[in-house]
């Protein structure tokens, strides 16, 4: 999975370094990504799988992209925008086991299996894969339970109906790692591979690391005030760093008089509101602090850390809107090592 930039790290990066692995394929949330694969190079499966947008159909088959079907209205819009082409889509049913979002109900297939047969045997549509999406798998073994039997009759279903499913999914990257036995044909693998920790599994090595540099360095009296909204008074006399980054780039608000990063591997304060555009930092006690020092936010600087984890936890949010945050105009950079 490569949506939302590759969550965050770059989608032509990523495309780069596990395209050489041979993937089934990559998985997007919209064409407009898939568009930017096939820009980069990708000449591979892309499948889109949020709800396709009657704007998006040229771009889909325009750039060959697969897309999810999450309905028979859908269906019937693709097969139609394809005989105008002369092209027969291929699309990947989703099933709806609990979800609530998008995909064809699993409590009576037999209303819907009918109407698919109709475009797919009859060469309007070619049936790539048949899946479904965990809501829990991280943390409800029992209820990612019921949803892989619920997936498993509808699939059952196609089948005796004569509709061939193609390859079947369901797993993430939790399912994909705590239950083997539901990774049927092909995992969708994504957040942990991108440093994204999985409850009751080993932590993945972290792959991003996320730094800025003092942009100034100055002392303060007892008293004085900090940031926007004076939110933060200095109770007694300290030296303050002002880093060059800000909710702007991505950096959580919510870390504003809560947050913390790292300074010559020793945890430096968030003190006061963080910035569009600049955070301010508590240096008192760090040594010889100067303009152009490296900073840390996420990642390791000698013995200490801040992990994607413990970073989500003290904004009030999840890792994945961690990663995927990280305004365009910081520069990503890519090392070939942990040096």
């Amino acid at each position: 999975m490569v949506k939302a930039d590759g969550y965050g790290l770059g989608a032509e990066w990523v495309m780069r370094t596990l395209g050489p692995l041979g993937p089934w394929g990559f998985g997007v949330a919209t064409a407009a990504e898939g568009a930017s694969l096939r820009s980069a190079g990708w000449a591979g499966r892309v499948l889109v799988f949020a709800p396709t947008l009657p704007t998006e159909l040229a771009a889909l088959l325009g750039e060959r992209l697969e897309p999810a079907l999450p309905d028979i209205a859908a269906a019937e819009s693709l097969a139609a925008a394809g005989r105008e082409r002369g092209l027969v889509p291929t699309v990947h049913v989703e099933i709806d086991t609990g979800m609530s979002r998008s995909g064809f109900g699993w409590e009576d297939p037999d209303s819907w299996i009918a109407d698919l047969a109709r475009h797919v045997d009859g060469g309007r549509l070619h049936l790539g894969s048949t899946f479904t999406h965990f809501h829990s798998a991280g943390a409800d073994e029992r209820a990612t339970q019921i949803q892989w039997s619920r997936f498993e009759r509808v699939v059952e279903a196609m089948r005796e109906s004569g509709v061939k499913p193609g390859f079947v999914h369901a797993a993430n990257s939790a399912a994909s790692i705590l239950y083997p036995s539901l990774t049927a044909d092909v995992v969708r693998t994504g957040y942990f591979l991108y440093g994204g920790a999985v409850a009751g599994a080993e932590a993945p090595r972290p792959v991003l690391s996320v730094r800025a540099r003092v942009a100034g360095v100055r002392d303060v009296r007892a008293g004085q005030t900090v940031s926007y909204g004076a939110t933060y008074t200095a109770p007694e006399d300290g030296r303050l760093a002002t880093v060059a980054i800000g909710y702007g780039d991505g950096l959580p608000w919510r870390l504003s008089n809560s947050g913390s990063a790292l300074v010559a591997g020793q945890v430096a304060p968030i003190r006061g509101a963080v910035c569009m555009d600049s955070t301010v930092l508590d240096v008192t006690g760090i040594p010889g602090v100067r303009r152009g020092d490296i900073v840390t936010f996420l990642g390791n600087d000698g013995q200490s850390s801040i992990g994607l984890e413990k970073l989500a936890q003290a904004s009030g949010t999840i890792g994945y809107e961690i990663l995927t945050g990280w305004a365009a105009r910081l520069p990503r950079l890519e090392v070939g090592d942990e040096s």
